[in-house]
């Protein structure tokens, strides 16, 4: 009776089992470095107009936060495919929309309608109604939007996040 085949299968056996308990968490590991590593050259830079309100609904000197959905929301974005502006009616056939978050850290600012400032809570940021620099840390302007006039409607043309420069 001859022990080794049998300490030899075992010896294979368990140099398999190590390599598969090793290989499995790598795997398991690398999907998300792997992601992070392609996903912005796999990024779709797909620009959308989104309606957000009727014209009728912005008196003229006004400026209201208005909602939509990004231009590019993955499947299991969730609520971070939802996004806002700033629309300012600047005349009957002007408007203009200003990104909700400060260009510092991006926390969302706050019109300051008797003051006619953007405010940062964040660090102080202050923003001028054209959307320029006023004071505090933000390094530029607050990044705007392209807007159209339909017929009835105001349309935003909308950019996946994170928004860099979307004025074309």
């Amino acid at each position: 009776m001859n022990e080794e085949p049998k300490s030899e299968d075992r010896r294979k056996f368990l140099v398999k089992l190590c390599l598969w308990a090793g290989a499995v968490p790598a795997a398991v590991i690398s999907v998300p470095v792997f992601s992070a590593l392609l996903g912005p050259l796999l990024q779709r830079n797909e620009q959308k107009w989104r309606k957000v309100g009727a014209i009728a609904d912005f008196p003229v000197g006004s400026t209201n936060l208005v909602r939509f959905i990004n231009a590019d929301p993955l499947p299991w974005a969730g609520v971070t495919a939802k996004s806002a502006a700033w629309l300012r009616r600047e005349s009957e056939t002007q408007f203009t929309a200003f990104s909700a978050n400060c260009t510092h850290l991006g926390c969302p600012v706050r019109w300051e309608a008797k003051a006619e400032l953007f405010m940062c809570p964040c660090h102080g940021g202050v923003y001028y109604k054209d959307g320029s620099v006023a004071a505090g840390p933000p390094p530029k302007s607050l990044a705007q939007y392209q807007v159209r006039i339909t017929k009835t409607d105001v349309e935003i043309k909308t950019a996946p996040v994170p928004i860099t420069n979307i004025t074309a």
